[in-house]
Formats: C-alpha cells, structure tokens, sequence
C-alpha cells in the first residue's frame, strides 16, 4: 500500500465510480504519484523541474523487468547498460540500479535535464554509484561521442522522442485531449521538453539512426532495445533490420491500462 504523502494527497480525489485515483492528465499529479511509488517500491527519493518528460512509474518498470528477462535475469553491477536519452527523469537507471543493482550510463543532449537527472542520483546514496552520466554534443548521434571503442554493454534501452515537429507534437496533444474527454479548452501540459519530444524524422528516424550506428558497431551491447510507440511503424523498422544484417529481432508487446506499447529488440551475435 502506498502511504499517501501531502503532495500526493493534494491530487487524489473519488473517481465517478468512487475510487480514490489521481488525474493521469495533470502532469504535477502524475509527478507525486511518481514520487510516492518510487520511494515506497524503491526506497528512492526523487523529483521532477516544471515541464520535463513525466512518464507512467508502471510502464517504465515494465520495460526493465522485460529487459531483465532479455537478458536473462542477471543482477550486479557487471551488468551494463546504457540508456539513450535518459532526460530529466532517469527513470530507467533509477529503477534499473535499485532493482537489480544494474550499473548505467545515461545520455543526454540537453544539459539541464543532465545536472538535474545526475543531482537527483547524488541524494540517493545507494544507487549513486552505478550510474553515469554522459553529455551527447551531438543530437543526430546514438552511441557515437558518448561510448568509447572498447566498451561493451548488456543492452541498451531507449524511450525515443515521438515527433518530426512541433505542429506534430502539437496535434498529439489535442487527440490525447479528446481521447480523455477533456472539458477544458485551454492546451494541455502533459510534459516534455523539446529535446525529449521532437527529433528529425520523428520516432522512426531515430530509431533508424540508433540501428544505423548499431551495424556499424555491432559488439556495442549483447542487445540494443528501444520502445516503438506504434505498431504501424514496425514494418519499415524491420526492413531496417533486414538490410543492417542483424541475426535476431523480437518484438516484446507490452500494456499497461489501456496504454499500449511495444520493445523492439536486436542483436548481431
């Protein structure tokens, strides 16, 4: 049972059913139900600056534990992996370095989200130690700038940025407000900055990229792994794939509520 804190208890309120919940639409609420299922599941304190990417606690674990099983269940921190675009939040190495005592290096291209993703790490004494963060000069880039010839991961992971543009982003926004049936007209804050948001060519063009820089370095992790927010876009990923050669491609599906979302994983061993 979550102990509700003030800042949590600020937020919930009966559902039309009569349930105690929380407004999944209001970016600060979602915010303190992170911060009360992070420090009761994790024992991890942890918070978020105004308008930075404010992701699902549920859905994000899953993607570890899914990865837990790709890799075979192993924990400690010989195990390494590196997690693109780790953002302001640093949910993955956070549950990741809690859970199984993974070891991480997180990349970031905007600098802010780095200091304040490294300085939420630093309070938290325990998992401090396995996680790295690394500064990517270059957006365009994946793994190039941030890893060294030598190194070797596990896997790495990544929650890439949805949108080509900001009329995109924009239009998601307004669908996302009327799928949830929302009465007020004014645009909706459900978090994220530019950088975590939009990237050239949108979702499939990073990740085309990310499997580009893959071939070329094929020894880099055991498994390379991102999510794929629609399921529409496999086909093109997949002949990707197909043409960078690699030996093995699975599709790990995965929902939470009524949130559906998909892995795609590769290796070249």
């Amino acid at each position: 049972m979550i102990s509700a804190s003030p800042r949590l208890a600020e937020f919930v309120a009966p559902t039309r059913y009569g349930h105690p919940s929380v407004d999944f639409a209001d970016s600060r609420a979602v915010a303190a139900l992170n911060e009360a299922l992070l420090a009761d599941a994790y024992g991890v304190r942890w918070s978020l600056p105004q308008g930075a990417l404010c992701p699902p606690i549920p859905g994000r674990a899953d993607y570890i534990y899914y990865l837990a099983d790709l890799i075979g269940g192993k924990r400690g921190s010989a195990v390494r992996i590196i997690d693109i675009g780790s953002g302001a939040n640093g949910i993955y190495p956070i549950i990741g370095a809690a859970e199984f005592g993974w070891s991480f290096v997180a990349t970031e291209i905007d600098k802010t989200s780095m200091r304040w993703a490294r300085q939420v790490v630093r309070v938290n004494r325990k998992i401090a130690p396995l996680i790295e963060h690394r500064l990517q000069l270059d957006p365009l880039k994946i793994f190039a700038g941030v890893t060294s010839a030598a190194e070797r991961f596990d896997a790495s992971m990544c929650n890439p940025p949805f949108h080509a543009s900001a009329k995109e982003a924009a239009d998601a926004s307004r669908r996302k407000r009327r799928n949830l049936e929302l009465r007020n007209p004014e645009p909706l804050n459900f978090g994220g900055s530019v950088s975590e948001l939009i990237t050239p060519g949108g979702e499939t063009g990073f990740i085309e990229r990310m499997i580009t820089e893959s071939a070329a370095r094929p020894r880099l992790c055991r498994w390379f792994t991102t999510l794929v927010s629609k399921s529409e876009r496999l086909p093109q990923l997949r002949r990707a794939l197909k043409t960078a050669r690699a030996a093995e491609v699975r599709i790990i599906e995965m929902a939470q509520g009524q949130k559906k979302s998909r892995i795609l994983a590769w290796t070249f061993q």
